[in-house]
């Protein structure tokens, strides 16, 4: 049993940050039908699958969510650190797709 909740354009956009666009989220989108998106700090699986289904009005299979943690960086004898994100593997129902390089 499946609740739907509704998000503003504003939960949404709060949610998914931005699509990750590469040769290897490329692959898994032939492959295996899954997109990657950064997503907020704080969100849930369940705020990024409907986020998702209902900003591209598709069905979500899974989301699969894992931090990714800033790099160590030095610049001129100065240590410093690349902020850590989140990202979030939606996988979607067999025939959907979604097309990220399309402008909003």
């Amino acid at each position: 049993m499946s609740t739907t909740v509704k998000f503003s354009k504003e939960k949404i956009f709060s949610v998914l940050r931005a699509p990750r666009v590469s040769e290897k989220t490329a692959r898994l989108q032939e492959v295996s039908n899954q997109y990657v998106f950064e997503i907020s700090s704080t969100a849930t699986k369940a705020e990024v699958k409907a986020a998702v289904e209902q900003l591209f009005d598709v069905k979500v299979e899974g989301v699969n969510v894992l931090n990714v943690k800033g790099k160590n960086k030095s610049f001129r004898n100065r240590t410093g650190s690349r902020g850590s994100w989140r990202k979030a593997y939606v996988r979607l129902a067999e025939g959907q797709a979604i097309d990220v390089t399309a402008k909003a």
